[in-house]
């Protein structure tokens, strides 16, 4: 007889096996090449130089000069479900994402990250947050406005206009933006994460009539990770006959053979199990444990913010690919606080996970000198083109 999901996680949790079981799914998971992503001409549109996806299952832009962009089809035949799990957009990537949702006919952007994260930006800002206000991105040909803006506690859910400027063809794209999960972290509760995962459910942007929802957090790896493998499980427990068949470890090296590194630390292994078990409960027929989940997650109350806003807090807008880079007032994107990081993270992660650490911060450093770098290009070129403008004499 098969040992149950929740007595599986009764037993490693009393056992405090988390970090062996995390490293023992790590150690089995299988490397595939990465070569396109390698390349010269694409290591400036990675954010992370070891975070890159499987030449088999990427993404491919169509009618580009250069296809790539560091996204993964992510699928299991079994559960009838697709997603694209991709890194958070650089400001010279931004064109290249929208360009993906309007070929994949995504209905659905989901955001697990915020912008800025302990002083580090983790994402360009790649939709407007003011409803009179549109982003241009020229080089894929995309126009992108706000519709309407729905925040709650801890979560905000955007109705975004995607219009190909070319055609003229638009299209309405759900943004749920998850605003409280921090980086390498899991949610407050289970409870909030399926009301937020059930919300997106609800809209139908994850059914099979629509193109694949696209998952994104900074790297799109361990939130986007947790995300799609607690979905996934779901979807197998309520089409299985016996639902507590359902093996999540390999449910989850089975996704790993699409992109690396799903699920970053065994606290987010954790938190995954939580969840399914949690979210069993609904498909083995209790008809008020969404309610439940809603008054738990406390959604409508008034957002707190910890450390920073969703959105940062000075927004800059430029020209540069439409995007509008976000920056913290006193520009603090360089100063980092890793004892603090660190010092949380090392009674769960293993000792060279602090070096990925490190490594990963340096890699959101470089990425803030370039954004900075290419806003005063902007500037430049800006001033410069108005400078050459032929001045107008009064007649």
């Amino acid at each position: 007889m098969s040992v149950t999901i929740e007595r599986e996680f009764e037993e490693v949790d009393a056992e405090n096996r988390w970090q062996p079981l995390y490293l023992e799914i790590r150690n089995q998971s299988h490397d595939y090449p990465h070569k396109v992503a390698k390349s010269l001409e694409n290591r400036n549109r990675n954010r992370y130089r070891d975070v890159s996806p499987y030449d088999h299952s990427r993404v491919k832009l169509q009618n580009t000069e250069n296809d790539y962009i560091n996204a993964s089809f992510v699928s299991i035949e079994e559960a009838q479900r697709n997603y694209i799990l991709t890194q958070g957009p650089l400001p010279n990537t931004c064109c290249h994402f929208w360009l993906m949702v309007w070929q994949q006919k995504s209905k659905a952007v989901v955001m697990l990250n915020r912008i800025v994260e302990k002083d580090s930006v983790k994402c360009a800002q790649y939709w407007p947050t003011k409803e009179d206000q549109m982003m241009l991105f020229e080089e894929t040909g995309f126009c992108v406005r706000l519709v309407s803006e729905d925040v709650k506690s801890y979560y905000t859910v955007h109705l975004l206009k995607l219009e190909n400027i070319h055609s003229g063809e638009t299209r309405i794209i759900s943004h749920f933006h998850y605003t409280t999960w921090p980086d390498f972290g899991v949610p407050e509760s289970p409870a909030s994460f399926l009301n937020f995962l059930f919300k997106v459910r609800e809209s139908g942007s994850l059914n099979a009539e629509h193109g694949p929802a696209i998952i994104h957090c900074s790297a799109g790896i361990g939130r986007s990770g947790t995300f799609s493998l607690v979905d996934t499980c779901l979807l197998l427990m309520e089409k299985r006959d016996d639902p507590f068949s359902v093996d999540i470890k390999q449910v989850l090296l089975n996704m790993r053979k699409y992109r690396m590194g799903l699920i970053q630390t065994p606290d987010q292994l954790r938190f995954s199990y939580m969840a399914v078990i949690e979210g069993a409960k609904f498909i083995m027929g209790d008809s008020n444990i969404q309610k439940r989940w809603k008054e738990l997650s406390n959604e409508d109350e008034a957002p707190t913010y910890e450390h920073s806003p969703p959105h940062s807090t000075t927004v800059i807008t430029g020209k540069y690919n439409g995007n509008r880079v976000g920056l913290e007032e006193d520009e603090k994107n360089d100063k980092i606080n890793l004892t603090e990081l660190s010092t949380k993270m090392q009674d769960t992660v293993e000792e060279n996970t602090e070096s990925a650490v490190r490594k990963r911060y340096r890699e959101d450093r470089k990425a803030n000198t370039a954004q900075k770098v290419q806003q005063m290009k902007q500037r430049l070129s800006e001033t410069e083109r108005k400078r050459k403008r032929p001045r107008l004499t009064d007649t």
